[in-house]
């Protein structure tokens, strides 16, 4: 599994930016982020945790997102795997893994890839 290089956010372009160890790049759109929470709360319960979100359809809703100007107020780390993000409504449950991250990393190569793969899997497989 890939790992991040570095990580920043990008307070101006409201937008989280990851190099991989294996050379690419993701840009996530704040927004996106935040209505791709993997929390219990944001997925709907526990029998919904581990499901990737449809993320061609999150992206479709960023447009929508935006409007509820979604912002990170904090930004850790957990242990070596992953961040906690504290979003500027009071949300700071959601714990996105590097493999979570990676799988929705919305740039058109990895989307295609997506496309090849199966319907459900669990996140980060």
């Amino acid at each position: 599994m890939p790992r991040p290089t570095a990580i920043t956010l990008d307070r101006s372009r409201q937008m989280l930016l990851i190099p991989w160890d294996d050379g690419h790049k993701s840009e996530y759109p704040l927004s996106f982020l935040r209505e791709a929470c993997p929390c219990v709360e944001c997925r709907g319960g526990h029998a919904n945790m581990g499901q990737a979100p449809d993320v061609d359809n999150l992206l479709l809703t960023i447009p929508l997102a935006r409007a509820k100007s979604y912002a990170i107020e904090r930004l850790a780390p957990v242990g070596n795997y992953a961040l906690q993000p504290e979003w500027t409504d009071g949300h700071k449950t959601g714990i996105y893994t590097w493999a979570y991250l990676r799988d929705l990393c919305p740039c058109p190569e990895c989307r295609a890839r997506a496309k090849d793969q199966p319907a459900y899997r669990p996140l980060g497989e």
